[in-house]
């Protein structure tokens, strides 16, 4: 076993068992902003590819307007207020996370050539401020001169 964790992200079998456990989707935060979409009347796709030809997956997809939405995790995406990158390899953390960025970045790129509207709420968003900003996003993807991103605050 120690052999296997040499070659591996995780400094110990503890460490690995731990970020292994860690969801993808069907998160807390993104169960309960989805909650109160749905207890508001609105109705979306959950999990899904705004562009077949892109492997890139919403949290909450609002096809008709085409509005993505995206729920991200503290650690895994570099809140500036919440993020804590381990001391124990901590080179690879910190290029993961940066990567994490980059692709966040790319991705919102990407669906905005594609014509689609894109809101980004961190995990510690509170959930009425995080459902009021994809209304905002619904209202706002009308507009042909509205910012084509939203987010809950600054990276």
């Amino acid at each position: 076993m120690a052999e296997e964790i040499g070659n591996s992200w995780a400094s110990s079998s503890g460490t690995r068992a731990s970020m292994r456990s860690n969801r993808a989707r069907d998160t807390k935060p993104e169960l309960r902003l989805r909650s109160s979409l749905h207890r508001e009347g609105l109705r979306f796709r959950v999990n899904a590819r705004p562009v077949a030809t892109l492997r890139r997956t919403a949290d909450v997809l609002f096809t008709k307007h085409k509005v993505a939405v995206f729920v991200d995790g503290c650690y895994w995406h570099g809140c500036s207020t919440h993020r804590s990158i381990p001391s124990t390899n901590r080179e690879f953390w910190v290029s993961k996370i940066e990567g994490n960025k980059s692709r966040d970045r790319e991705t919102d790129s990407l669906l905005v050539e594609h014509g689609w509207f894109v809101v980004r709420v961190w995990e510690h968003t509170p959930i009425d401020d995080a459902a009021a900003l994809v209304r905002l996003g619904l209202e706002e993807s009308k507009s042909k001169h509205a910012a084509r991103v939203l987010r809950a605050d600054v990276r």
